[in-house]
């Protein structure tokens, strides 16, 4: 492992770190979309109705644990920058304990976390029967995907996105392939899915972990007085409940958008849940460059070096602006052809073509936010970002309040941007402060 932060910064460096997290991301709704695409073929709507409130349902409780891997990525990037090899390799063992030990107790509450889920999001008998078997087989592998959180964090913290870029290829490759083998091939129908996304998650945990095994060639990974130092847990456990709180405020956000959103009605719920999808393709493009803000931030303040973590927070910007400035072009010419491959309803898209002009903005609006959310987490500047979080949900609920009895749904659509751009003000405000620290 490499002995402190490189101080030569260049677009090579960036584009290196960032293309793999981008093309990784690509992978993730084409598995969505085989997992569907398989079940269709059953010819009932209920394995696929199972099959998607099962995976959302499993996908918002892994989703507490993500923490692990966005503050894995701060702290092992500042060690790395610092030259401290040993707690690198240390940090490696904490958070796979940490996942192993998330994903038991995740297996021991399943009864209460699955009713507590069907009681908040009602399904018919048939469906939640079925999500409920899918599920039961699924939960298996907690311990193992969300030990993955951590390791991909190790990893990027490290630099290392190709080695991300490759375990996602096998553990969404792999997936595929048992779909189709266990569901169209042995007609497993949903307990097929299921038993694929284990086979690719326990499989993936391992692999990597071979990915991380240099990780292994320091005997500090397993030198429990280190592993187990009070203070640096402590500080791990402090950073990563910062996350999770800050995590829980955008979720507020994001949840609340879709409340409102049902009050106009059906159809501008269907349109603004398509639209809410160019929002998750723009989260998708920015991880890469937002993951390589967090890397070189990281591993710059480690080293003390304040033009480097300037730089880099310059350098990853200025790209993710290259990508949005793409993106709000490709909205503003193809936005409509894409409403119209995800809905066949008339009335749906012409409602949808109505704020299609939001979604050209929302990725220039948003950069700042994202950008600056990877900065601060590589910095584990997590207390600034908790609070600026609280301060941005409270502007977008003012927005709400004042913006929807007047505009409508296009005032949901400012109220949310609103949010995305007094998030990256605010957390912009305390970016001084940040780069002071590295001096």
């Amino acid at each position: 492992m490499t002995e402190g932060a490189p101080a030569h910064l260049t677009h090579s460096r960036v584009l290196k770190i960032a293309l793999p997290i981008v093309l990784s991301n690509a992978t993730v709704p084409i598995l969505g979309a085989v997992d569907t695409g398989v079940v269709g073929q059953m010819g009932a709507a209920a394995p696929i109705g199972a099959v998607g409130i099962g995976a959302v349902i499993l996908g918002s409780i892994y989703w507490i644990f993500g923490f692990l891997r966005m503050g894995t990525t701060g702290l092992v990037s500042q060690a790395r920058g610092a030259g401290q090899v040993g707690e690198v390799s240390a940090f490696l063992t904490r958070v796979i304990l940490a996942g192993l030990i998330g994903g038991l107790a995740l297996i021991a509450l399943q009864a209460p976390a699955f009713a507590l889920a069907f009681h908040v999001a009602p399904a018919s008998d048939e469906v939640e029967s079925l999500a409920r078997s899918y599920m039961s087989i699924r939960i298996w592998s907690a311990p193992f995907s969300i030990a993955t959180f951590g390791i991909t964090g190790w990893l990027i913290g490290q630099e290392r996105t190709r080695a991300v870029l490759f375990l996602q290829l096998w553990m969404n490759g792999l997936n595929i392939l048992f779909d189709l083998w266990f569901v169209l091939g042995l007609g497993w129908g949903v307990e097929g899915v299921a038993l694929a996304t284990v086979i690719a998650e326990v499989t993936g945990a391992f692999w990597g972990l071979y990915l991380c095994r240099d990780a292994f060639s320091n005997a500090a990974w397993r030198d429990r007085a280190r592993v187990f130092d009070l203070a640096r847990l402590v500080h791990m456990l402090k950073v990563n409940t910062d996350i999770l709180i800050r995590s829980l405020l955008l979720l507020a956000i994001v949840v609340s958008f879709a409340f409102f959103g049902a009050g106009f009605g059906d159809v501008t719920l269907a349109a603004n849940q398509i639209l809410m999808q160019f929002v998750e393709i723009t989260a998708f493009a920015l991880d890469g460059f937002a993951f390589a803000a967090e890397a070189i931030v990281g591993s710059a303040l480690g080293a003390r070096q304040r033009s480097v973590l300037r730089r880099g927070a310059i350098l990853t910007s200025l790209w993710g602006l290259v990508a949005v400035g793409l993106l709000s072009a490709l909205f503003a010419f193809s936005g409509g052809t894409v409403i119209d491959i995800m809905t066949t309803a008339t009335d749906v898209r012409a409602e949808a073509r109505l704020y299609l002009w939001w979604m050209v903005a929302a990725p220039l609006v948003g950069l700042a936010a994202w950008m600056l959310d990877g900065i601060f987490i590589g910095a584990t500047r997590t207390r600034d970002m908790r609070n600026m979080m609280m301060l941005s949900l409270l502007i977008y609920l003012a927005a709400v309040a004042i913006l929807i009895p007047a505009f409508g749904n296009h005032g949901l659509w400012a109220a949310l941007l609103v949010s995305y751009a007094a998030r990256g003000g605010l957390l912009l405000w305390k970016y001084p402060a940040l780069e002071r620290s590295a001096q």
